[in-house]
């Protein structure tokens, strides 16, 4: 698949939207969550998308979902929303944000993983060596994201939101294809919020009434562009564009993470981190080469 001349200016700029967005998220998060609770900032945050998705979705005329498929929405947005956000909003709560965003960039490897367990997918030696690398990272993050070798238990709602991520990508592989990008995603998004709703709208309202303006604002910026714009953008590129091409670019998410983290929030990065990131996305890379080449055998 090859980008038009036409469009190559478009795709480029939608690359790069999705990627200061996504990269921009996780210190927005830490942020937020100093005025905002776990669930209660996913709650407002994806009510904000879900409003920002449906009006695209009503200039698109976009179906409404099949009521056969409801369940599959539900388990998605239970996936993709519910647990995945309270899970990184609350590991973000003690996990420096640069971390966090390496943490969930392991999602394919994980992906990999249940691939091969649920589906019989073949774990071929090239991927088996970017899954063990990836781990190996994952683990040094986990014990030494403060600089020492010092276990830090928070890391691990932000690996079980990776591992949320990588299910819901599994899940979602059967119906992206009949819905769209943006239908499926909205109808995901708006299945989160009702999950979230009974737990977490009474204590929103009380935060709301007492969170600073700039807190509120971060959230709302959060799923006006992070959560639903570019989400936009990045099915724009990944229906012109190889998926294989498309993932490279989601490797520099960590670094332009880690770059505003230390200008917004004063997060410097520790070596400790640095070695543990690039031993965690180096594994994703070696996996997602492999999935590559693979594919290109077989095409």
């Amino acid at each position: 698949m090859a980008v038009r001349k036409s469009e190559v200016g478009r795709v480029a700029a939608s690359l790069a939207i999705t990627v200061v967005f996504w990269g921009g998220a996780f210190p927005l998060i830490k942020s937020a969550g100093r005025s905002y609770g776990a669930g209660e900032l996913a709650l407002l945050r994806f009510f904000i998308a879900g409003v920002t998705l449906g009006i695209a979705a009503i200039v698109k005329r976009s179906p409404l979902p099949r009521r056969r498929d409801l369940w599959a929405f539900f388990l998605t947005g239970l996936l993709g929303v519910a647990i995945y956000h309270v899970c990184l909003n609350y590991g973000e709560e003690f996990v420096a944000a640069g971390t966090a965003s390496i943490l969930i960039n392991s999602a394919p490897v994980w992906a990999a993983v249940f691939a091969s367990i649920l589906l019989g997918e073949h774990i071929s030696t090239r991927k088996g060596l970017g899954i063990a690398i990836s781990f190996i990272g994952v683990v040094i993050l986990a014990f030494g994201e403060k600089g020492r070798f010092e276990f830090q238990p928070a890391a691990l709602f932000v690996v079980t939101s990776a591992i949320c991520a990588a299910l819901y990508v599994i899940v979602q592989k059967r119906y992206l294809s009949d819905y769209g990008a943006i239908t499926f995603t909205l109808w995901t998004v708006w299945a989160g919020v009702i999950l979230l709703v009974p737990v977490f709208s009474v204590p929103l309202l009380r935060q709301l009434s007492l969170a600073p303006l700039h807190a509120t604002g971060e959230v709302c910026f959060l799923g006006v562009f992070p959560a639903a714009t570019a989400y936009m953008t990045f099915a724009y590129a990944t229906v012109r564009m190889p998926a294989s091409r498309v993932m490279t670019f989601m490797y520099l998410i960590p670094p332009v993470a880690m770059a505003i983290s230390w200008v917004y929030l004063d997060e410097k990065p520790t070596c400790v981190s640095l070695w543990g990131g690039a031993l965690a996305i180096g594994g994703v890379a070696v996996v997602n080469s492999a999935r590559a080449a693979r594919s290109s055998v077989a095409g």
